[in-house]
């Protein structure tokens, strides 16, 4: 049974992670592979609303997707968005990188191979995730415009879809621990966290929601 305290907990990290961007035309999207397909059916949906002409999906596989996308993230988010109608030509698949910073990485590169001008890039992730995906993407191409992009859905509904809340606090948690580490190794850039938030994730970490935290990190918010 997860408390109320808890999930008011993950409901601030939910909110603080929610860039609030507004969709709006871009030279080309990235959408960031993972376990949600709900990322490509977002991605898919933005190229109808003529918000990109071009869609990179970017994602190889992990412990949590090899068994349903054995044939590596990208790869299915292409097959999930063609099958919402999104034309083959408008997709490239970028099968390798198995982080956010090789997301960014590598799809920066299959851009730049296929002569592609990018001046703004619409990135689409987990809801959970956008702020850390927005704070990597600024630190890796910071020549870039970024505007971040999700599935609009509410923590509670995002539980229920997965089906756990506890791994939903879990990620939550591991997604906030790493705004305030990774950008003292170079990985992100440094965002002011505010002191609500702070507490929030101390609360949900010292609650044992814990399987996605970094290992011996060292946590330090600006």
């Amino acid at each position: 049974m997860i408390s109320a305290q808890a999930w008011a907990d993950a409901q601030r990290l939910w909110d603080f992670q929610q860039m609030g961007h507004e969709p709006r035309p871009c030279s080309v999207a990235i959408g960031l592979g993972s376990h949600d397909l709900g990322v490509a059916d977002t991605t898919a949906d933005l190229y109808h609303r003529g918000m990109m002409p071009l869609i990179v999906f970017t994602g190889a596989t992990s412990p949590t997707t090899r068994a349903r996308m054995p044939r590596g993230e990208a790869a299915h988010y292409r097959e999930r968005a063609v099958e919402l109608g999104v034309p083959d030509g408008a997709i490239l698949v970028e099968p390798r990188a198995r982080n956010t910073g090789e997301n960014i990485r590598f799809s920066r590169t299959l851009l730049a191979e296929r002569r592609v001008p990018v001046s703004s890039v619409l990135l689409v992730s987990k809801p959970y995730e956008e702020r850390r995906a927005y704070a990597t993407a600024r630190r890796l191409w910071p020549e870039a415009e970024w505007v971040s992009a999700s599935t609009p859905m509410t923590l509670t509904g995002y539980a229920d879809s997965v089906g756990d809340a506890r791994l939903v606090f879990d990620m939550l948690t591991g997604a906030h621990q790493r705004l305030m580490v990774y950008p003292r190794l170079g990985f992100m850039i440094e965002q002011h966290i505010p002191n609500d938030v702070t507490a929030a994730y101390e609360r949900l970490r010292d609650a044992g929601f814990t399987s996605r935290l970094v290992p011996d990190a060292t946590e330090r918010t600006s």
